[in-house]
């Protein structure tokens, strides 16, 4: 049922805001949005109007990954848990997605959301059997909580997330001096970078750093290229990144480089977090050597809880949904599949074909 096209044509755009007004003129048929502006407002033409194009979100049932703010660990600053935690009260999320993104993403909580493998609700009977002799190198919460990151919607909230934070921030040895938050012992002040390698990521950056100097926290955002950024990541010569782990339906043998002690200490890992757990470890281990899908599905829910509970990123978002945009002249399946819309089982429909063509051609 796939392949059903006889030839395929693909065009190739260096600029989006070219791409986007192409489509719209007809130079090419079938558009895959990434681009929650675009989408909203970016779509209003007189084809999509008339019914000669379509917008439609087909949903799925892939895991989002995690995209995140991502601590380096490896850095003193980030090796107490309670920063790593009170940092995200300061994140407004909810400012972002209403102001920033239409509306259009849903929160991240999971290393593996929008699954059946993300860790929901306490743990289930199968997952403390795994997880119980791990109990001494995993926090409390694991056990104990449902974990959800920090909402604001409202200012109300948003002043009680700070005091939150500034709670956390106390608790591990931080005090505010001068307006500035320092450490107790040290005088140092609490001041870190940044580091990314796309423009666009500054304006979701800087309302986070503007809420960090009101915890009187330095965060500076710093812009490089490509290049330079690589160099610095494979090095782990940063604090802070936004760093995306994507994940599949069958974790499996990469959770060794996402997670495990022996790939913190090689360059180049995608371990960039820095994470040395023993008991992450051990659950890395045990889920790739899980013996069917049931136990697959247990264990990763371990190890997501595991993740989540030892705050190693600020969660960002994602989108549940793929976004296309497409002329009116195909037929696809009534039915999405688990892993979304496939492209590749949609096919031409003469009639529809046949009428977009006359319409197009009368200039209607």
């Amino acid at each position: 049922g796939r392949h059903k096209s006889d030839r395929l044509r693909y065009d190739y755009y260096r600029d989006v805001t070219v791409a986007l007004e192409a489509f719209k003129a007809g130079s090419y048929d079938l558009r895959v949005e990434n681009v929650a502006k675009q989408w909203a407002t970016g779509y209003d033409f007189p084809a999509l109007s008339k019914g000669l194009v379509k917008k439609e979100s087909f949903p799925h049932q892939m895991p989002s990954g995690m995209q995140g703010f991502t601590y380096n660990l490896r850095r003193p600053l980030f090796q107490d848990i309670k920063v790593r935690q009170a940092l995200a009260y300061a994140f407004d999320f909810e400012w972002s997605n209403r102001n920033l993104f239409f509306g259009q993403y849903t929160r991240t909580r999971s290393y593996f959301d929008n699954s059946e493998l993300a860790a929901r609700g306490l743990p289930s009977p199968e997952e403390l059997t795994i997880l119980e002799p791990l109990r001494k190198e995993l926090p409390p919460q694991v056990f104990s909580a449902t974990y959800e990151p920090p909402t604001a919607n409202d200012d109300a909230k948003l002043r009680a997330n700070f005091q939150k934070a500034l709670q956390l921030l106390q608790e591990a040895g931080w005090i505010f001096q001068d307006l500035k938050l320092v450490n107790a012992k040290t005088g140092e002040p609490f001041r870190f970078e940044l580091l990314i390698d796309e423009p666009t990521w500054e304006r979701i950056a800087l309302p986070f750093a503007r809420n960090l100097e009101r915890l009187g926290i330095e965060m500076s955002v710093r812009t490089v290229d490509s290049a330079q950024y690589e160099n610095r990541i494979r090095g782990f010569d940063f604090d802070m990144i936004v760093n995306v782990w994507g994940q599949s339906l069958s974790p499996g043998n990469e959770q060794r480089e996402f997670w495990s002690s022996a790939a913190a200490s090689e360059p180049g890992s995608r371990n960039l977090v820095g994470l040395k757990n023993p008991a992450v470890d051990q659950l890395v281990d045990q889920l790739i050597a899980a013996p069917d899908r049931f136990s697959l599905v247990t264990q990763v829910r371990a190890l997501d809880r595991a993740l989540q509970w030892n705050y190693l990123v600020i969660p960002h978002w994602h989108l549940p949904c793929a976004r296309v945009a497409f002329w009116d002249k195909f037929g696809y399946p009534p039915v999405t599949p688990m892993q979304g819309v496939q492209l590749k089982a949609w096919w031409i429909d003469p009639v529809k074909n046949a009428v977009l063509t006359k319409q197009k051609g009368s200039g209607s």
